[in-house]
């Protein structure tokens, strides 16, 4: 199915009367603006204005007032559903080589990471700085869903998010501190889903449970890496919960994990170290400590390799978008760009959407392929 045909699924908020342009063009000029590194709504339109004919799919360009009024309109959780659709469909048709390199077995698994995202140039009728709550593929750094985070309340939209993918049967979900909570795990558990949650102050007696378990009797494993600038050092232990005291303070709780970061300046010579404590409801025949360290190593990485690029690359942090649902629905095209470059096998998004604006006609293929 192309873009085009997807798009005819996303609800039109306009009045059927007076209507020049089509919902499917003005939302595939939109997402192609995007995709080439369009901003605002004024950027969006200067794109469609000059865009070659096989891409603008109108003959009359619509105006930035026209984007403005249709995309702080739409319902984004209707188009995030649509173009989510349409990019795993995209996804599998394409058999994109993951960029983890984590082996095969854990390519095969699906693991997503579950994390909110404050907009911070954007603003609700209220004041209030907008925020949305993500699902990201690990194996690929693709946004699988988004949702708008309601009345600031990031830990109810963690299932709201989780439940617009189709199905969570085996999926494993990392997840930073503030969702190690108790409905979420037996929430995904009843879904045939796992977790991998860290564990934190927010938890204090389970935090305390898991830093009293018998560490120094259990084997570890140890990676070392040099990058940036400094080397970092990272150590990892398991342990199994069955007959423990700390199997009862958290449901389907299968082993805890202890892993001990180590890092070293090699300009400067200073050192830090940082214990990060986790649970999982895997067993040790789901997953060995070494993949349990990749998700986690995984999950960290959703911050540079999905988050700085929204926030420095795309524009979002700046972004003084904030209009109606216009925030979100912006968010939702930066994400669906961001998904496509992956497809295309890029990993340096500005160079990416450089190309992308250069050569227009090339680049936006995959949006009219069928």
């Amino acid at each position: 199915m192309s873009l085009l045909q997807a798009l005819a699924a996303v609800p039109d908020p306009r009045n059927r009367r007076g209507r020049r342009h089509s919902l499917q063009s003005i939302l595939f000029l939109a997402l192609s603006a995007v995709l080439a590194g369009a901003r605002s709504y004024a950027a969006i339109a200067d794109w469609a204005a000059v865009a070659e004919p096989e891409v603008r799919v109108c003959a009359d360009p619509p105006h930035a007032s026209t984007f403005r009024r249709l995309l702080s309109r739409l319902d984004p959780v209707a188009l995030q559903a649509v173009l989510t659709g349409w990019v795993l469909s995209r996804r599998a048709a394409a058999a994109t080589p993951a960029t983890v390199a984590a082996g095969p077995l854990a390519e095969q698994r699906r693991v997503v990471a579950a994390d909110g995202k404050t907009l911070r140039g954007a603003r609700s009728p209220d004041g209030a700085q907008v925020k949305v709550f993500g699902v990201y593929d690990h194996a690929h750094c693709l946004v699988l869903t988004q949702s708008a985070v309601l009345d600031g309340d990031e830990i109810a939209a963690f299932t709201t998010a989780l439940a617009t993918l189709p199905d969570l049967r085996e999926v494993i979900v990392t997840a930073d501190a503030l969702h190690c909570q108790r409905e979420h795990a037996t929430w995904l558990r009843k879904r045939g889903g796992h977790y991998l949650f860290t564990v934190k102050g927010n938890q204090p007696t389970l935090r305390r449970a898991l830093a009293a378990l018998p560490w120094a009797q259990a084997p570890g494993q140890r990676r070392r890496q040099r990058a940036h600038g400094r080397t970092e050092s990272r150590s990892i232990k398991v342990i199994d919960l069955d007959g423990t005291p700390a199997a009862a303070l958290f449901p389907h709780a299968a082993r805890a994990i202890k892993v001990v970061r180590r890092r070293r300046d090699t300009r400067t010579g200073k050192t830090s170290t940082e214990v990060v404590y986790a649970l999982t409801s895997l067993t040790y025949r789901q997953a060995d400590p070494a993949l349990l360290a990749t998700w986690i190593q995984g999950h960290w990485g959703i911050e540079n390799r999905v988050h700085h690029v929204r926030d420095v690359t795309q524009g979002e942090d700046a972004s003084r978008i904030r209009t109606g649902t216009g925030p979100e629905v912006m968010a939702v095209l930066r994400n669906t760009a961001l998904n496509l470059h992956r497809l295309e096998g890029h990993t340096n998004i500005a160079s990416a959407q450089r190309r992308a604006g250069w050569r227009a006609g090339s680049a936006h293929a995959s949006l009219t392929a069928a």
